[in-house]
């Protein structure tokens, strides 16, 4: 009876979820007709974009005049997680160098002497520093869409978590949940509101401050959420539905840590260099649009440093830098084989034949449902294209003209695609940014999701309440 129990259904492994999809994405490449929009090339917030032009979509034949056939069988389904890899391979190399560059840091203990002296600081109040660590990453998906340059920071939080009492899911939702609310509620994100703007030819941010009300509204309930949760893991750790897996991550932390040791002129010496870089780090993203090849030459130049200035000899730099590679290894194949689901869609021609369906479903409905209808259609089309950009340029052609037809502020498009984007992605397993931070943390989705879906549900309802009210602005 007891081997039976075992044997119950259980949540798969998460590449197992993401081959899954694959081959369902691919199975219906031979069932949903093949089609494309003509593009064009626009300049937007982001760069320039190759947008779709409304009214022109057209189908396809499955088979192409040189012979390729569209519908993407076995061979192409093993493809594609390579293929994914090959797309994402600047974020990819990005992962590797921050887990190198983060097991460096460690190596010196500068970070875990630094985590001792703050939680002496704050005393009493140390639950603070969660509503503070929010409001800062809520700012940063806000500002200037932080997203993929998340994955340093869970290396950094969890120990500082850990040493406070609280769990690894505390440290997943400071990070991930506050930088995603605070991507949805975007105010002047060049990578959503603003590329989305500029495709729907808006002008002036009209929503600017409707956009920093809904953000302050939405951080408000996340905060709320997360404090009181982590109050209550502190004085019931087991109440942690991650408490039996942080047990062995605490012990890999703080294993070698003595905190009643003071902190070596080295260790301060290191942790100024992770400061003035990631200052500057933060400097090249708003003022200069850095991206993942700046971003790595940032933090292998900190790296470097951090080694030197802890005493270290180019051999445990060298070994220490592999070391953090390996553990971060399973984040970047995630990241990877979640693009190859993307690489299947666009081989097979069906984005563009989902997107004028579902513009069309759109274009059918009453004023009434039609901020929930452009929720529902942004939050579907999301499971396709992850990226809010990509989203964008996609589907800011054929929806903003929809809203012009039914009498409908554009914004309402807008506020649909920020919502729609981030929300999804939130939960969903084929979004990079989640996946990758559930990976770090070594949370399984399962147990994301039983924590998450309550607040999810609320944050649901309040973006299509925000969605309704810019339609109607």
């Amino acid at each position: 009876m007891g081997e039976k129990k075992k044997n119950k259904l259980h949540m798969p492994h998460v590449l197992t979820l993401i081959f899954l999809l694959i081959v369902v994405v691919a199975i219906l490449t031979w069932i949903l007709p093949s089609g494309e929009f003509e593009r064009t090339l626009m300049d937007t917030s982001a760069g320039e974009r190759s947008v779709a032009v409304a009214g022109t979509y057209h189908s396809v034949d499955k088979v192409l005049e040189d012979g390729t056939s569209l519908r993407q069988g076995i061979g192409q389904v093993l493809m594609a997680p390579g293929k994914g890899i090959q797309q994402m391979i600047e974020v990819l190399a990005f992962v590797f160098i921050i887990g190198g560059v983060f097991q460096i840091m460690a190596k010196t203990n500068a970070l875990n002497m630094g985590i001792q002296k703050i939680v002496k600081k704050l005393g009493a109040k140390e639950i603070l520093i969660i509503p503070i660590l929010m409001l800062l990453f809520g700012l940063g998906g806000s500002t200037f869409g932080m997203s993929d340059e998340l994955v340093p920071f869970y290396l950094l939080i969890m120990p500082i978590m850990f040493t406070m009492g609280y769990d690894s899911m505390t440290t997943f939702m400071t990070v991930c949940l506050a930088a995603t609310v605070g991507y949805a509620a975007s105010t002047v994100n060049p990578f959503c509101v603003l590329i989305a703007q500029g495709i729907a030819g808006i002008q002036g941010n009209p929503q600017l401050v409707f956009r920093m009300i809904q953000w302050v509204i939405m951080m408000g309930v996340i905060i709320t959420f997360v404090t009181w949760r982590a109050l209550i893991i502190k004085k019931s750790p087991e109440k942690s539905i991650t408490y039996q897996e942080d047990i062995h991550k605490k012990k890999e932390i703080t294993a070698k840590v003595d905190f009643n040791q003071d902190m070596t002129i080295r260790q301060k010496s290191v942790l100024a260099v992770f400061v003035i870089g990631m200052v500057v780090v933060v400097v090249g993203l708003v003022k200069f649009g850095w991206y993942m090849n700046e971003l790595s030459m940032c933090f292998m130049g900190m790296g470097l440093l951090m080694g030197i200035f802890g005493g270290l000899n180019e051999k445990e730099i060298s070994d220490e830098f592999i070391t953090g590679v390996k553990d971060i290894s399973f984040a970047a194949m995630v990241i990877g084989f979640c693009s190859g689901i993307m690489v299947i869609a666009q081989d097979g021609m069906i984005i563009d034949t989902i997107l004028n369906t579902l513009s069309n479903l759109v274009a059918d409905s009453s004023n009434a449902v039609f901020a929930v209808v452009l929720y529902i259609v942004e939050s579907l089309l999301t499971l396709l294209v992850p990226s809010s950009s990509g989203l964008a340029a996609l589907s800011m052609p054929i929806i903003a003209p929809l809203c012009d037809l039914h009498g409908v502020n554009p914004e309402a498009a807008v506020t649909a695609l920020q919502y729609g984007n981030q929300l999804t992605n939130l939960m969903s397993p084929v979004a990079g940014t989640t996946v990758a931070g559930l990976a770090i943390c070594r949370i399984s989705f399962a147990q994301w999701w039983k924590t998450i879906w309550k607040v999810f549900l609320i944050l649901t309802v309040l973006a299509i309440i925000f969605c309704t009210i810019s339609a109607a602005l």
